[in-house]
C-alpha cells in the first residue's frame, strides 16, 4: 500500500499546479455533494464567524485545493512563491532569539513552512509541528516529505515539543497551528469568532521557555494555480501588545489574531474544520 501511495503521489506531483487545483475545485464540490455532515459544519462554522453561505460554498473549492496540491507541493518541483512581509522576518535576525509563527487553517498552510525554508531556512532553520498520519503506510510519506533542507518536522508528541523548544532556544524558528484542537488536557476554552473552542496553550508555554517573537503567517492560493503569496503579520501589531503570561489571556489574544487573518480572506479558510470538538485523548497526544 505505501509503494502504491507513494507512486500515484510521485505522478501527481508531475502534473501542473493549475491541473491540481482544477482537480482539487471538483474534488471539494463532490465532498460537499456526497456530506450533509460537512455541508452542516460548514455553512454553521462561516455563520457563526458572521459570514453568508456564499462565503461558505466559496471555501468549497478550495478546501479541495488544499488536498490535491500536496503531491507537487511534497515531490514536485518548487512553485512560485510572492511575499507580503518579508521584511518582518527579516527585522528578527537577533542572534539568540528564536521566532515562533502562527498561522491558521487559512489557504495553504503547507506552503509557508516550505517558502520559509527556501529563502530564509539556510540562516535560521524551522521546525513544524505536524500531527503524525493514523495510517503506519502514510505517516512515513509524510513526514520525508516535509523535511528539506532548513525544514525540520517535529510530531505532536512529548518528544516533539522538546525539539521545539531546543530549536527556540538555539534561536531558530518554529511554526504551529494554534487553531488546531489539542488533546485533552493541553489547552483552555477561549473565544474564536463569538464561540468557545478549546484552544492549545502550547504557544504560551514555548513563549515562557525562551527569547522569542511571535510573527503570523498564512499562504494566500493565488487565483489559476499562479502559485501562493505568503503574508507575515506582526503578532504585536495585530494584537496590540505582547503575549500574555496566563493561558487563558494567552488563548484568548492568539484566537484573536487568528480570526484577523481569516478575515483577510475568508473564502480560503477552512471552515469544516470541526474547530469547536470537545477534545479527546489520542495515543499521539502531548504527555
Amino acid at each position: 500500500m505505501a509503494l502504491l501511495i507513494h507512486s500515484v503521489f510521485r505522478v501527481l506531483s508531475w502534473l501542473p499546479l493549475p491541473v491540481l487545483h482544477v482537480m482539487g475545485w471538483l474534488l471539494g464540490w463532490l465532498s460537499f455533494a456526497l456530506s450533509a455532515r460537512y455541508r452542516r459544519r460548514l455553512f454553521a462554522h462561516a455563520a457563526q464567524a458572521g459570514y453568508p453561505r456564499r462565503v461558505a460554498l466559496a471555501s468549497v473549492g478550495e478546501s479541495g485545493k488544499l488536498v490535491t496540491e500536496l503531491p507537487r507541493l511534497w515531490l514536485g518541483r518548487p512553485v512560485r512563491i510572492e511575499w507580503a512581509g518579508a521584511e518582518l522576518i527579516e527585522a528578527t535576525q537577533t542572534p539568540g532569539s528564536g521566532v515562533l509563527f502562527l498561522t491558521p487553517h487559512l489557504g495553504c498552510f503547507e506552503i509557508t513552512a516550505q517558502a520559509y525554508a527556501r529563502r530564509f531556512g539556510a540562516a535560521r532553520p524551522m521546525t513544524v509541528l505536524f500531527r503524525p498520519a493514523r495510517k503506519p503506510w502514510l505517516r512515513e510519506l509524510v513526514a520525508n516529505a516535509r523535511s528539506r533542507p532548513g525544514l525540520q518536522a517535529a510530531p505532536t508528541t512529548l518528544s516533539g515539543v522538546k525539539q521545539l523548544m531546543q530549536a527556540l532556544k538555539a534561536g531558530e524558528a518554529v511554526g504551529l497551528l494554534p487553531d488546531q484542537v489539542p488533546p485533552a488536557g493541553l489547552g483552555v476554552w477561549a473565544p474564536f469568532f463569538g464561540r468557545d473552542a478549546y484552544t492549545m496553550t502550547l504557544s504560551a508555554r514555548l513563549v515562557r521557555a525562551a527569547d522569542v517573537q511571535i510573527l503570523l503567517s498564512w499562504g494566500e492560493r493565488l487565483s489559476w494555480g499562479r502559485g501562493y503569496r505568503v503574508h507575515v503579520r506582526s503578532f504585536d501589531a495585530v494584537n496590540g501588545g505582547p503575549l500574555s503570561a496566563q493561558p487563558d489571556e494567552a488563548a484568548r489574544q492568539i484566537n484573536l489574531a487568528m480570526e484577523a487573518l481569516v478575515r483577510e480572506c475568508p473564502a480560503q479558510y477552512l471552515w469544516s474544520y470541526d474547530r469547536y470538538k470537545t477534545p479527546n485523548r489520542s495515543a499521539h497526544s502531548l504527555r
